[in-house]
């Protein structure tokens, strides 16, 4: 799927499930549709025999960005791929991605090492909250890609200080920043980005058949 600019540029959520850099190297399997919400409703009874999960797709503007607070006993910490792909292993449940695949993150043409964020706890010197983040300097977009924080952390603050740290470390880059997650996500990241900004949900179902 390759997608022209000015109409990727012209409503970023509402064109595209992914960000345009995989609108250009993503290939979608046959036994895989994605379709904005509205078309699946239109012509529902066509994917009957589809399995059905919902995915939200945002905007940030990145206008009136929100201060990066870091809650008192964290502090930000500087580690490796396999140290990222653990955390974000731990966090969950399908067992997040691969240290292989993480590492190939650095081989895309949108990576950007200073929007690889994490923070440990001060006290026990456990990593608690990491997120990655990557940048499209060809159309001027963000996109986050993995915000995580361990469960025992949750509700701290963790999830809002990574989302604006990273907005603020793209601030004079991006023009914009995308983000994409599950529906049906029991820690509502929804909720968080939400929180943080974004806007203009779009709903894109992920429907497959195997």
């Amino acid at each position: 799927m390759i997608m022209n600019r000015g109409i990727y540029l012209a409503d970023p959520c509402n064109v595209s499930s992914l960000p345009f850099w995989k609108t250009e190297t993503v290939t979608i399997p046959d036994f895989l549709k994605i379709v904005r919400d509205n078309e699946y409703w239109q012509n529902r009874n066509k994917y009957a025999e589809y399995s059905d999960e919902l995915y939200f797709k945002l905007i940030h503007s990145m206008q009136d960005l929100q201060k990066p607070i870091l809650p008192d006993r964290f502090s930000t910490v500087e580690i490796g791929v396999a140290d990222f792909a653990r955390h974000i292993g731990e966090c969950y449940a399908d067992g997040g991605i691969s240290e292989a695949d993480l590492t190939e993150y650095k081989n895309h043409l949108v990576y950007n090492p200073a929007l690889w964020l994490a923070a440990k706890d001060s006290l026990s010197g456990n990593i608690v909250a990491t997120g990655i983040a990557e940048m499209d300097p060809r159309i001027g977009e963000g996109i986050l890609e993995w915000i995580q924080v361990s469960p025992k952390y949750r509700k701290q603050g963790l999830g809002t200080f990574v989302v604006n740290e990273l907005l603020h470390r793209m601030k004079g880059k991006a023009d914009f920043c995308t983000v994409s997650g599950k529906v049906n996500n029991k820690t509502n990241p929804l909720a968080l980005y939400e929180c943080c900004g974004f806007s203009e949900k779009v709903i894109w179902h992920v429907l497959s058949k195997q």
